[in-house]
């Protein structure tokens, strides 16, 4: 069996009984770090669980996953995943392998940030499509034109667009909040679809085991230091409800 188990958002605290049992009663875990930051100690996850844990690199998930399906057909094998297993595309080609061999699945699923985004009093059903904003050197200095397209798009439809900051885990390397907007500002210009100016409200939000949540102007924000990892909340018209709880976090 292959067991993809979610740790959430912070530490091994996050870790579910359900979850906790399932890995105390494995034959093997890995644990993959690279989708995103975990504040947590893998020396206290190992006691919790009373097993070695091997660590998994992007490559080791994306390139040689048939290692690892092979291992679960005779083997109960956990995979403990940040936040929740299925957010990362990555984990869901592992179960598409691991199904296609006939080998049994299992999820164990736990907080991640498209769930705690609804603590900056943001109503989930009125997002849209996330987007993730990513390093210039990926993209040779030009700016995906999908990501300005997706937020006009959403906005002409009333949405939220929830912008997802690139991030390289191995090298612990954060996108940072005022790069992303300047990113946003620079695809305004080419684009003049008044999608979002610095003029425009945004939310800036970073979960973890104290959450901080601001609202204001980007113009604002761009002189604001973030702690990292942080999204960025592009609001549409805004709910009577959530323009209350949002004013609370206003700067």
């Amino acid at each position: 069996m292959l067991t993809l188990i979610g740790l959430g958002l912070f530490d091994e605290l996050d870790l579910t009984l359900r979850g906790l049992e399932a890995a105390k009663n494995a034959d093997k875990i890995y644990i993959e770090l690279y989708t995103g930051k975990w504040s947590g100690s893998l020396e206290n996850l190992s006691e919790m669980v009373g097993k070695h844990l091997g660590e998994l690199t992007r490559s080791d998930l994306e390139e040689n996953s048939d290692k690892i399906v092979e291992e679960a057909k005779d083997k109960d094998i956990v995979i403990f995943v940040q936040g929740d297993p299925l957010v990362a595309t990555t984990h869901a080609s592992l179960l598409i392998e691991a199904r296609k061999k006939d080998v049994e699945i299992q999820i164990l699923h736990n907080a991640s940030i498209f769930s705690s985004i609804a603590e900056t009093g943001l109503h989930i059903y009125k997002f849209g499509q996330a987007v993730t904003i990513p390093f210039q050197d990926k993209t040779k200095g030009k700016s995906p034109q999908s990501i300005y397209n997706v937020i006009a798009n959403n906005k002409e439809r009333d949405l939220h667009t929830l912008c997802l900051l690139d991030i390289i885990g191995e090298k612990n390397k954060y996108l940072s909040v005022s790069d992303a907007l300047e990113i946003l500002l620079k695809l305004e210009e080419e684009n003049g679809k008044g999608a979002i100016t610095k003029d425009s409200k945004v939310v800036v939000f970073s979960s973890g085991k104290s959450s901080k949540i601001f609202y204001g102007v980007v113009k604002k924000l761009l002189k604001e230091a973030f702690e990292l990892p942080a999204v960025i909340i592009i609001p549409a018209k805004l709910h009577f409800t959530e323009k209350e709880y949002l004013e609370l976090y206003e700067i």
